[in-house]
């Protein structure tokens, strides 16, 4: 009895400090976007968002972007990992548009840590146009 009582009180802290890595990773960040944008296949309004990243719980990268405001969301699958662009520094989670012709699109998520920002489709530009990128900061959302 007294092994079986161990081997319970092991297990509960074993799922104990997965839960807790699980609940770490799935940390839900907010974000004031002043302009409109194409997220997937869809335009999202200017405003605050709810950025979750849901891939703890499927097992592949896909974040949710929430507007606090109307209520809109999407689902978003990036393209690829890929290196943090130069310059960004741990702890400074960022939002990347790429703006060309009057409309913005995410082009990039990175939360701040970890190895990988997330790449994702951003505008087709014509032959002479050019895109102007802007970086949007994120920060933890509180009491989540």
């Amino acid at each position: 009895m007294k092994k079986l009582t161990t081997k319970l009180m092991i297990a509960t802290a074993a799922l104990v400090v997965v839960a807790g890595a699980v609940s770490a990773q799935t940390q839900t960040m907010k974000a004031s976007i002043p302009f409109e944008f194409r997220a997937g296949n869809r335009v999202m309004a200017a405003g605050t968002y709810r950025i979750e990243n849901l891939s703890p719980r499927i097992g592949s990268p896909l974040f949710r972007l929430l507007n606090v405001e109307s209520g809109g969301s999407i689902a978003v699958l990036p393209q690829a990992p890929v290196d943090p662009k130069e310059g960004w520094t741990a702890g400074n989670a960022k939002l990347l548009f790429a703006c060309a012709g009057g409309n913005c699109a995410l082009t990039e998520l990175w939360s701040g840590s970890g190895r990988y920002a997330y790449k994702f489709y951003g505008p087709k530009l014509g032959k002479n146009e050019t895109a102007v990128l802007r970086e949007i900061p994120m920060q933890p959302a509180k009491g989540e």
